[in-house]
């Protein structure tokens, strides 16, 4: 009997040993070779300015990181969904996940398209960072998404409190009519109006081929003191040349509103028009610190005299957040994992301090109130105050 029991045990632990040495391999390639990121941005239609750089501040994080995190090549596989068809983002998502194998999914220029993309890196376990989209909702679609970019809530509600805070009492909005533009609508009102501030008219534009001109004549015949302005990366040039056309300024009606509105990359072609406008932001190319100077001059590299805008320092920060969560794992490309890494991360971005919220997996950051001034022939969105550390009030 005892000889019986003996065998048993003996044949059990050659089983196991075998199975063991036939899982080594698998388990040694699962974590070696190449870290695929699905990297799916608008590279073409309307919004490819948002593709084009959030792409290019992957790239200047990689020529001065290089390409190796943790013994793993970093390869990105690059999809254009064109920025305006969830159901594109969505099929894109699902082929690189299921096809490519990739790790992990990023980019996303817009609400809808993020959207989209959730219930992939839920069901394949694969994170998900947002470099770009910022309507509130999206962290809470999947577990696993992580984002780096912003959300307009966060960045509106210093907007309402220093026009509160400086004599402005009377305030018309005009917003994109999409999950952004009222989210920022919401929070300016609410935060404005408990300070004592009045909304005077409430304004949504289409986001498709919007014409503002219309929108502006009935802002100037309300007469406010200040129009608070949100509308997608790429299209304030289109309104401030109306604002200037229909006669705003001289109406005596000031220009506040999220950053978005005088985005970097196109601010010196729109002009003297933007002169004086206030904007809050967590991001501006003129931010004086040491990391935003080697950001600068990576960019250029990659993207020679184009200015970056806070979509490529989404970028940056998304492919910094990437490596880093690869590093903790030391290469181990689990989703789970990778989640559970990057959570509570903080460094110090081009941007300033930023952190990953260990709870809601969103950015934490501080929030600038900027001035468009000229400076050496050219424009800028100068900082004047921060408030730091702003986390998402959606």
């Amino acid at each position: 009997m005892q000889g019986r029991i003996t065998r048993m045990i003996t044949r059990r632990a050659l089983a196991l040993a075998t199975t063991a040495t036939l899982a080594a391999p698998r388990l040694v390639q699962a974590q070696s070779g190449n870290f695929r990121i699905g990297l799916i941005l608008p590279m073409t239609g309307p919004f490819a300015s948002t593709g084009r750089q959030v792409d290019a501040g992957i790239k200047a994080w990689l020529r001065r990181n290089g390409e190796s995190v943790a013994g793993r090549r970093i390869e990105i596989l690059l999809r254009d969904d064109t920025g305006t068809q969830p159901d594109v983002t969505r099929r894109l998502a699902q082929e690189l996940v299921v096809r490519e194998r990739v790790k992990a999914l990023a980019g996303f220029g817009l609400t809808p398209l993020a959207l989209a993309a959730a219930p992939i890196a839920t069901e394949a376990k694969v994170p998900m960072v947002v470099m770009a989209a910022a309507t509130s909702v999206i962290v809470q679609r999947s577990p696993f998404i992580l984002r780096t970019s912003f959300t307009l809530p966060q960045a509106t509600a210093p907007m309402a409190q220093w026009a509160a805070a400086n004599g402005i009492r009377n305030v018309a909005t005009l917003v994109t009519d999409f999950a952004p533009g009222l989210d920022a609508e919401r929070a300016f009102k609410n935060r404005f109006t408990a300070a004592g501030g009045r909304i005077a008219l409430e304004l949504r534009t289409p986001l498709r081929n919007p014409d503002y001109a219309p929108f502006l004549q009935r802002v100037r015949d309300a007469a406010p003191e200040a129009l608070f302005i949100f509308v997608p990366s790429g299209e304030g040039a289109a309104l401030m040349k109306q604002f200037a056309e229909r006669g705003l300024a001289q109406a005596g009606i000031r220009v506040i509103g999220t950053g978005d509105v005088l985005d970097d990359d196109i601010l010196n072609e729109m002009g003297d028009v933007t002169l004086g406008a206030i904007t809050s932001h967590h991001y501006s190319a003129a931010h004086d610190s040491a990391e935003n100077r080697a950001f600068l001059e990576s960019y250029a590299q990659v993207l020679p005299n184009v200015r970056p805008n806070f979509m490529a320092v989404g970028g940056f920060d998304g492919m910094h957040l990437i490596a880093e969560a690869l590093k903790r794992t030391n290469g181990n490309d689990d989703g789970e994992r990778l989640v559970a890494a990057a959570k509570g991360l903080s460094w110090t971005s081009p941007r300033g301090p930023i952190t990953i919220d260990a709870n809601t997996r969103d950015i934490v950051q501080d929030i600038y109130i900027r001035r468009a001034e000229r400076r050496d022939g050219q424009i800028w969105n100068i900082e004047f105050d921060r408030i730091p550390q702003v986390r998402d009030e959606g």
